[in-house]
């Protein structure tokens, strides 16, 4: 095994020196490469794939960069790939002044630019499209760049980027491009098993030093001190965190209100205090969009302005400008004058509820320097290049989506990621912001573990096996799909459990070996004894299981007045029936009682071992109030005097009798039979063979285990095709002609449309009703509890959504026959706003509509409508020639394409 130094002086002497192409492209930059990047640079230039895992704001695009030199260098093509359209605008934008437009192309969802280009940004899923579809654009290319290859573990998109590592020619060179993350070595070694040679470089060093601070009250105190050079945390920190704790906590059991210091400062004092510490610019993170959006208000009614006349200015013209494109009645709706405002002053909001061009032209102020303080969720940590002086945490839990869930060490890097500008800062620096019951070592936990391992979310769909099947056929398509990174790690569990399987097989032989007896077969009388014990717990089970059910039964008999005797534990006494608490859910009668000891309690069939008989009766008064101690007195008097000197015995307590039992009795004779029954040693080899049968027990469930995992990707791709092959899209090796229609649906729910396109359940609706029946297929609410009814467009467009819902039970149930579940049921919530919208009604109407009385935020319905008119896109694509789909899908999408939804940033 080499060490990291013998690894890397090893790469050292490969990739010593520099090439023509990485000298000359050093000259494009004003400041020296990093190492990292140098080296990164070498291995590319040497014929090498190259893996860079390093932290945000690190300079890992200019690897990216260098193969887009290179491939131009060599007269070859090159795919710059992003995961978000953001990002590849602002790719693109950063190439074309660089090497001019003719040389640049752009390719997203939105906008096709120069497409033949030699240099082609574009999202990751267009080029996963391109290598199904076989496209001529791949002719020449050279290099693909995949940035952010980290979204490979995205539970929703992540199975992209493996389809494309996965089915890139041979020939073409990969750079990928991931935020720092714990396995990047075996992320290395997959890519370098699927696509050759491949050079790993990972580089933990920030460019700028993050320093951590905690900000209790309205003072910020360093998280950390440096003794010796070893990092602890700050005494003086813990000292006043459990002054205000303790503080906190007396005040409020006394009904005062917090003092200052227990109390986390309001949103206009942290911001008041970073610019007096000369902290700005900052990204306050804010896991709520509302949150963000208040965030700004509270700042706006404080009065806090941080910029100059001269910014202000500068602010409005810009504003004005990018804006000048979006209908003024819009604007009004948007609330453009209040937003506008607050830019002036220095304070934006950035989450995905904001309109498109709103947030690209906060990102733009902010890079200028000229918008201070963004308040923003975390989404912003994922997406574009927009780095701050500091970051501000308020707190470490989030909502994700089904609970409030702690901030893994992962995601508070990614988020302090953002802080410290390269070649503008010379540290950046992180705010925790401290709130009653938040420990600073928990926090310095977070802030000192580097663990965000890479974990694939790759799962094989209905489109990706038709386009498989299609390409390579059955058996090559399976071979293809075990090469994913999902079953590679998936293997590399195996091989840790087989390695323990290994182990447990090899001491059950030693455990077979010390039970060994001279007189016979000590397995074979072991196992007569383990029969006859396992079969005697049965009938203890069976005895326990009758006599919970008789006192059960006995509960559900007991009447208002019944005294009885509770006969074990916290309750055990005499007690009188108040009422006897039938549970119709069948959970078992809940009685509530009148303890001797004057107390009210509710007791349940648990505390009946045995079945209860009333012991006496006693009449309880009408108008009896259980929570008046007086009439609860009286009532245990009255008993006391009934039951006087009565001798009630004791208890009666549970009793196993004998059962005759001809298996247990036929096992003792065999057992008293057996040579080894007179084995002076027998005990010992007894305990040996229960070592021997509990080891086997769990070499069992290992084996279970391992073949759980082994070939788990292509047994889901193989019942995919059965289920395909029962609808008619695959014919064994074959791909129907629906099938190839299947496959140029590149959709979450692509079985369940492709259904429904086959079906001609959408042929006779006209452009709006089509909209509103296939945004079911795209939207998903944020609230997924939401029992309300969704509002619907009545007629044609009700029935189609109803035959669609009825349809997806329909594929559920067939899917479940066949060991699956990956359908959704399409989700009507946006099927209103998708229909006024296409049918030309105002923006204004139909976000105060909303979905399910909510309003809807602007950013949220121009994501939706955009991606509906995608889906309308590739279902004129696929629809048969006969079919009127794709003259209606177009006129929907041409109904759509107005005001907001009409404006693409290229500038």
């Amino acid at each position: 095994m080499t060490t990291p130094a013998e690894r890397y002086a090893a790469f050292r002497e490969r990739f010593g020196d520099d090439g023509a192409a990485l000298r000359s492209f050093r000259g494009l930059y004003d400041f020296a490469l990093d190492p990292f990047q140098i080296d990164a640079c070498r291995a590319l230039e040497a014929g090498d794939g190259v893996l860079v895992a390093a932290p945000t704001g690190s300079g890992k695009t200019v690897v990216g960069e260098f193969a887009v030199h290179l491939a131009l260098e060599q007269g070859q093509k090159c795919f710059y790939t992003t995961p978000i359209k953001a990002l590849s605008n602002q790719k693109y934008n950063d190439l074309v002044k660089r090497y001019g437009t003719a040389k640049v192309g752009l390719l997203t969802g939105d906008n096709s630019v120069n497409g033949e280009a030699p240099i082609v940004v574009m999202t990751t899923e267009v080029l996963r499209n391109m290598l199904y579809a076989g496209s001529a654009t791949l002719a020449g290319l050279g290099f693909v760049v995949m940035d952010e290859v980290h979204y490979l573990a995205d539970r929703f998109r992540g199975a992209v980027w493996e389809e494309v590592i996965i089915h890139l020619p041979e020939s073409v060179r990969l750079v990928a491009l991931s935020a720092t993350v714990s396995n990047a070595e075996e992320f290395g070694e997959w890519m370098g098993e699927v696509r050759g040679e491949t050079t790993v470089i990972v580089d933990e060093h920030r460019p700028v030093p993050l320093w951590q601070h905690m900000m209790v009250g309205n003072r910020i105190y360093d998280m950390f001190m440096t003794d010796d050079d070893v990092p602890r945390i700050n005494p003086t920190l813990m000292r006043v965190t459990r002054d205000a704790e303790r503080l906190g906590a007396g005040r409020g059991r006394r009904g005062y209100g917090r003092p200052q210091r227990s109390r986390p400062p309001d949103r206009a004092q942290v911001i008041e205090k970073l610019d007096a510490e000369g902290l700005l610019p900052a990204i306050t993170f804010i896991f709520s969009r509302a949150g963000c959006d208040a965030a700004v208000a509270q700042c706006l009614y404080a009065g806090i302005r941080l910029t100059t006349e001269r910014e202000r200015h500068e602010i409005r013209q810009l504003v004005d400008e990018r804006t000048a494109h979006l209908p003024d009645e819009d604007l009004a709706v948007l609330g453009y004058l209040e937003w506008r405002d607050c830019l002036e002053r220095g304070l934006a909001s950035h989450h995905a509820g904001m309109l498109p061009a709103f947030k690209e032209v906060v990102e733009e102020l902010f890079t200028r320097g000229l918008v201070k303080a963004v308040f923003a969720t975390e989404t912003l940590a994922l997406g574009i290049n927009m780095p701050a002086r500091t970051v501000v945490i308020e707190k470490l839990d989030k909502w994700n989506g089904e609970t409030h869930a702690d901030l893994t060490p992962g995601e508070y890097t990614q988020l302090t990621g953002r802080a410290g500008r390269r070649g503008i800062d010379v540290e950046g620096h992180a705010v925790v912001l401290w709130q009653l019951g938040m420990d600073p070592l928990s926090v310095a936990g977070l802030a000192g573990t580097r663990t965000y391992p890479l974990r694939s979310s790759f799962q094989p769909s209905y489109n990706m096996a038709v386009n498989l099947v299609g390409q390579f056929g059955r058996e090559r398509a399976r071979t293809l799909l075990e090469e994913s990174f999902a079953q590679f790690q998936a293997d590399r569990a195996v091989v840790g459990l087989a390695k323990q399987l290994r182990k447990h097989e090899e001491a059950l032989e030693g455990y077979q070996e010390a039970m060994t007896c001279h007189l016979g077969d000590f397995t074979e009388y072991a196992g007569l004894r383990r029969r006859l014990s396992d079969r005697e717990a049965e009938l203890s089970r069976q005895r326990g299981a009758a006599r919970r059910a008789a006192a059960v039964r006995s509960l559900e008999a007991l009447q208002p007045g019944d005294v009885i005797r509770v006969p074990g534990g916290r309750r055990a006494g005499l007690a009188i029936v108040l009422d006897p608490g039938r549970n119709p859910r069948g959970t078992g009668p809940s009685p509530l009682v009148l303890t001797i000891g004057k107390q009210v309690k509710k007791l349940d069939p648990a505390d009946f071992p045995v079945p209860v008989e009333p012991i006496e009766k006693l009449r309880i008064p009408k108008n009896f109030n259980a929570r008046a101690p007086k009439e609860r007195a009286n009532l245990v008097s009255t008993l006391l005097a009934k039951i006087g000197d009565r001798d009630l015995g004791k208890p009666a307590r549970a009793r196993d009798h004998a059962v005759e039992d001809e298996e247990i009795n036929e096992l003792r004779r065999r057992i008293r039979q057996h040579p080894c029954h007179g084995c002076d040693e027998r005990e010992d080899h007894a305990r040996w063979a229960e070592r021997y049968y509990k080891l086997l027990r769990e070499t069992e469930g290992l084996r279970r285990r391992v073949e759980g995992r082994s070939h788990v990707i292509s047994r889901t791709f193989d019942r995919i095709c059965a289920v395909l092959e029962q609808l008619g899209y695959l014919e064994d090796e074959t791909v129907t002609d629906e099938g190839r229609r299947l496959g140029r649906l590149y959709t979450e729910l692509d079985l369940l449309t492709a259904e429904c396109l086959r079906s001609g359940l959408w042929e006779k609706l006209e452009p709006a009703e089509l909209a509103a029946c296939v945004s079911a297929l795209v939207f998903e609410s944020r609230q997924a509890d939401d029992a309300r009814r969704p509002k619907i467009p009545a007629g044609r467009a009700q029935d189609a959504l109803t035959a669609m819902v009825r349809l997806w039970a329909e594929l559920e149930g067939i899917e479940s026959d066949h060991g699956l579940d990956t359908i959704r049921e399409p989700d009507l919530g946006f099927a209103w706003a998708a229909f006024r919208w296409t049918k030309g009604h105002t923006l204004d109407a139909v976000l105060m509509d909303g979905i399910n009385g909510n309003e809807l935020a602007a950013g949220d319905f121009v994501r939706w409508i955009k991606q509906l008119m995608d889906l309308l896109g590739q279902l004129g694509n696929a629809a048969p020639p006969d079919s009127k789909i794709k003259q209606t899908a177009s006129k929907a999408i041409d109904g759509m394409r107005r005001g907001v939804v009409a404006y693409s940033s290229l500038s």
